[in-house]
């Protein structure tokens, strides 16, 4: 097959190239993370920051706003990464939890959650207007991406705010979730990390769900499932309060 039926072919299946893509790298990314940081740094962290860096590259070799999505063969991507299948992702998520599940951690446990969430918002926040942002919008924006990488681009999206302060609310999470990944080992032993109801509390308070996963994997494999659990839990709590009832409050602030 020539090279110009090979691209005319991922051009007219771009979505279907696309899950090719986007598969093909996150299997090269846990490869690296298993070769590289012996799974202390989790694979889906490595692959976040291998698509920020191709999105990069595409925007400067075409040009244009869409990374990769600009480039024919890889407009597929810009599909896949686009609302409607972010959404389903959540949702999706959210109906794989159990909530009898995260009563078994008790008031803490879901006090960890929303303690945790409007904690990471405010601390976002701060760095916003720290580095000049004044308007509700973004400052609501970036304070949602240090929740997660994920509950920033929905509170973006739903706000309206800006495709580049949407990115640094990415940026954010993801710096979050590498430092979760990593710290989690070190301070586990300090802090009685080692049983399923402070590993449920630990997901709750956190929240990055990939930075939890990958950071209790490190400390004992058998905590991540609690961890992970809640974490989720905090994801759905951050999408529903940042763009709403955290956004009137800095609005009414600023």
């Amino acid at each position: 097959m020539s090279g110009d039926v090979l691209a005319r072919v991922l051009t007219e299946n771009s979505l279907i190239a696309a899950f090719v893509v986007v598969g093909a790298l996150v299997m090269v990314s846990y490869w690296l993370s298993a070769r590289l940081t012996r799974g202390h740094i989790h694979g889906s962290a490595v692959a976040i920051a291998l698509g920020l860096l191709l999105a990069y590259a595409g925007g400067v070799a075409t040009g244009g706003s869409k990374g990769l999505a600009d480039i024919g063969v890889f407009a597929g991507i810009g599909i896949m990464g686009g609302a409607m299948f972010r959404d389903f992702a959540i949702v999706a998520t959210a109906f794989g939890a159990e909530l009898e599940a995260l009563k078994k951690a008790g008031l803490v446990g879901a006090l960890s959650v929303v303690i945790g969430v409007v904690l990471s918002f405010v601390v976002g926040a701060l760095v916003a207007l720290a580095f000049g942002y004044t308007d509700a919008v973004s400052v609501s924006t970036i304070g949602a991406g240090a929740a997660t990488y994920i509950v920033g681009p929905v509170t973006g999206t739903a706000l309206g705010a800006s495709s580049e302060v949407v990115a640094l609310s990415i940026a954010a999470g993801l710096t979050k979730s590498v430092l979760v990944m990593i710290g989690t080992p070190l301070v586990a032993g300090r802090i009685g990390l080692d049983n399923p109801h402070s590993a449920m509390i630990y997901g709750g308070l956190m929240g990055t769900t990939s930075g939890v996963a990958g950071g209790l994997a490190a400390t004992d494999p058998k905590l991540v499932p609690y961890g992970a659990m809640t974490a989720t839990f905090y994801t759905g709590v951050g999408c529903l309060l940042a763009p709403s009832v955290l956004y009137l409050v800095v609005r009414a602030v600023l």
